[in-house]
C-alpha cells in the first residue's frame, strides 16, 4: 500500500511541477512575443527606422516573435503537428541568435575595418540564417523520435536526440556567443584607441567619429553577456539532464524557461530605445 501512494504523490507531484513549467514558459514566452512585435510593428509603421542596421534588428525579431509564438503553443498532442511545431520553433529559434551574429559583424566591419560596404551583405546574411538554421533543424530530425515527453512538444529521450539537441542547438548558439564577445572585444579596443588618439591631438572630426562609434557600441556591446543570461541556464539544465537522466532539477528547470524570453525581450526593446 505505501509503495502505491507513494508513486501517486511522485506522480501528482511531477504533473503540479509541469504545470508550473508550463506557466512560467508560457509567461515568458508571451513577453518575449511583445516586445518582438512591438519591434516588428514598428519597423513597418516608420519609414524612418527603414535603414539597414535596424532591418537586422527587424529580423533578429521577426525570428523571435515566431519562436515565442510556437513555445506558447505548447505541446500538442497530435504526432504530426507536435513534428511540425518543434521543427517550427528549433528553426525560428536558431535563427533568433544568428541575426545578432550579422550585427556583430556589421559593427565591426564598420567600426574596426572603416567600410561602409554593409549593406551588400545583406543577401548572405539572409542565405546564412535561414540556410543554418533550416541545416540545423533537419540534421535535428535524423533518428528521432518525436513526441511529447515533458512540458513542451520536443524529440524524444534518449542518448542519440540529447547528442542532437545539444550539436544542432547549444553548439552553434555558443558558437554565437563567442564569436559575438570576439567581436565587441576588439570593437571597445578600436574605440578606446581611438578615444586616447583623439584627446592626444584634440582633433574635432576624428573625436566626433569616436562618439559616433561609441555610441553604436552601447547600443549592442551589451548583447554577449545578454545572450549568455538567457541561455546559461538552459544549457546546465540540458548538460545535467544528459549526464543524470531521470534526475531532473526543478528550480534549475524554472530558471531554464524563465529566463530565455525575458533576457531576449529585454534586449530587443531596449536596442529599439536606442535609434
Amino acid at each position: 500500500m505505501a509503495p502505491a501512494v507513494a508513486a501517486s504523490a511522485a506522480v501528482s507531484q511531477a504533473l503540479r511541477d509541469r504545470d508550473i513549467l508550463d506557466a512560467v514558459g508560457t509567461s515568458a514566452a508571451a513577453l518575449s512575443l511583445a516586445g518582438s512585435s512591438f519591434i516588428v510593428l514598428c519597423y513597418l509603421l516608420f519609414r524612418e527606422l527603414r535603414k539597414f542596421s535596424f532591418k537586422l534588428v527587424y529580423f533578429l525579431a521577426v525570428s523571435d516573435m515566431f519562436c515565442s509564438l510556437f513555445t506558447i503553443m505548447g505541446g500538442p498532442s497530435n504526432a504530426f503537428y507536435c513534428f511540425a511545431h518543434d521543427y517550427s520553433a528549433h528553426f525560428f529559434c536558431v535563427a533568433s541568435f544568428l541575426w545578432t551574429t550579422t550585427i556583430a559583424f556589421t559593427l565591426h566591419r564598420t567600426v574596426v575595418k572603416h567600410k561602409t560596404d554593409v549593406e551588400e551583405f545583406g543577401s548572405i546574411f539572409h542565405l546564412y540564417v535561414w540556410g543554418t538554421s533550416l541545416a540545423t533543424t533537419v540534421l535535428r530530425s535524423i533518428g528521432s523520435d518525436y513526441g511529447r515527453p515533458g512540458t513542451w512538444c520536443w524529440i524524444q529521450q534518449g542518448s542519440m536526440a540529447k547528442v542532437l539537441h545539444l550539436v544542432t542547438f547549444y553548439l552553434p548558439l555558443w558558437g554565437a556567443i563567442l564569436y559575438n564577445g570576439y567581436t565587441y572585444f576588439q570593437v571597445n579596443r578600436m574605440i578606446n584607441n581611438a578615444t586616447r588618439m583623439a584627446v592626444g591631438i584634440s582633433d574635432r572630426s576624428i573625436q566626433s567619429d569616436v562618439r559616433a562609434d561609441k555610441k553604436a557600441f552601447n547600443r549592442w556591446g551589451y548583447y554577449p553577456l545578454i545572450l549568455i543570461g538567457s541561455w546559461a541556464f538552459a544549457t546546465i539544465n540540458r548538460l545535467h539532464d544528459f549526464a543524470n537522466p531521470g534526475h531532473k532539477i526543478f528550480w534549475l528547470s524554472i530558471l531554464d524557461v524563465g529566463f530565455a524570453g525575458l533576457m531576449v525581450s529585454t534586449f530587443i526593446i531596449n536596442a529599439s530605445c536606442q535609434f
